[in-house]
């Protein structure tokens, strides 16, 4: 058996150690925000914080996370109200909607690190995600305005 932490919930799964994380969480724990897109961490479809950074759940091993908190689209805000995913919705980014999830965790992690993106801070963050419908100038829009949601929570 294997102890995680996701989503702040402490969590028991019986898996290969080798086993990707993505697939423990979306066939393990029923956990499918998380979306398989390449399986080679290429596209950034699969992406979920582990102690706040963003890692490729597909290539990352369930044994590699130990202790790590991990936290997944569902457990970013219980109520969609991160300041990324209310801006999401706000400047209305998603187009097919797929790699979203990927999006939003590495934007996350991006304003945790970097309240204030410039432009060039956005592209070297966001340029492990792919999104196959071209919404990017919708999401750094998006990343700028959660930015500013951010801070008028502060």
């Amino acid at each position: 058996m294997i102890q995680l932490n996701v989503n702040g919930r402490a969590v028991e799964v019986d898996a290969d150690p080798e086993t990707p994380l993505l697939w423990v969480l979306r066939d393990t724990i029923g956990l499918t925000g998380t979306k398989y897109g390449c399986g080679m961490a290429l596209c950034g479809a699969c992406t979920v914080h582990l102690d706040g950074q963003p890692v490729r759940s597909c290539v990352t091993p369930v044994a590699a996370v130990g202790a790590q908190r991990i936290t997944t689209i569902e457990g970013l805000s219980p109520n969609r109200s991160h300041p990324v995913q209310r801006a999401w919705m706000e400047i209305d980014v998603p187009q097919c909607g797929y790699c979203q999830s990927g999006q939003i965790m590495s934007a996350a992690a991006l304003l945790a690190k970097t309240p204030k993106p410039t432009d060039a801070d956005i592209d070297s963050a966001m340029s492990g995600n792919l999104c196959r419908c071209g919404t990017y100038q919708r999401i750094r829009s998006a990343i700028h305005r959660a930015a500013e949601l951010a801070g008028d929570q502060s």
